[in-house]
């Protein structure tokens, strides 16, 4: 029993492992201005990039990305980092996801996840959900909810991702 319990935690840890290191699958979403983006090209400038899905009805989300608009400017010029903020918002609700984003001015490119393929693709539940990506397009962070201060724990992920690179 102890062994077969030692051989289900390696597999879940080498499965969690290869999810991390995984890129973004083959799925095209469209910008609030109806422009179609591919989401394997947006990983191809050698940047950091940091994905945030996100929806109108919740508020942590909207939190973590205000906060992160805050920073960005200093996040671009530090790290060179690209932030991208996805709507999972159904297909009814679209013009209420431009008006709100037009609202708080986001600096960022916002996304559309209205049929939810990328949040399928990705495997997870709840958002605010937010992955940083290196400049190979790899996922080396993930973390679910949002907490005041976790904008400052994704700026040590990038100091750290950006004094490994060459």
């Amino acid at each position: 029993m102890r062994k077969l319990l030692t051989v289900v935690a390696l597999l879940l840890g080498l499965s969690s492992q290869a999810q991390e290191q995984a890129g973004l699958p083959n799925v095209q979403l469209k910008d609030i201005q109806g422009n179609v983006v591919n989401m394997q090209e947006l990983t191809t400038a050698g940047e950091p990039l940091i994905i945030s899905f996100w929806a109108t009805w919740c508020t942590p989300c909207k939190k973590e990305l205000s906060n992160y608009a805050e920073l960005y400017e200093d996040w671009q010029k530090d790290f060179k980092v690209k932030v991208v903020a996805i709507s999972i918002d159904d297909a009814r609700n679209t013009a209420k996801v431009k008006a709100y984003v037009n609202g708080v001015k986001w600096p960022f490119q916002v996304l559309l996840d209205p049929n939810e393929d990328m949040k399928r693709s990705l495997n997870f539940q709840t958002v605010p959900f937010t992955m940083l990506l290196d400049g190979n397009g790899k996922i080396i962070y993930r973390h679910n909810s949002y907490v005041e201060g976790d904008e400052f724990v994704m700026e040590e992920k990038l100091k750290k991702l950006t004094a490994a690179a060459p």
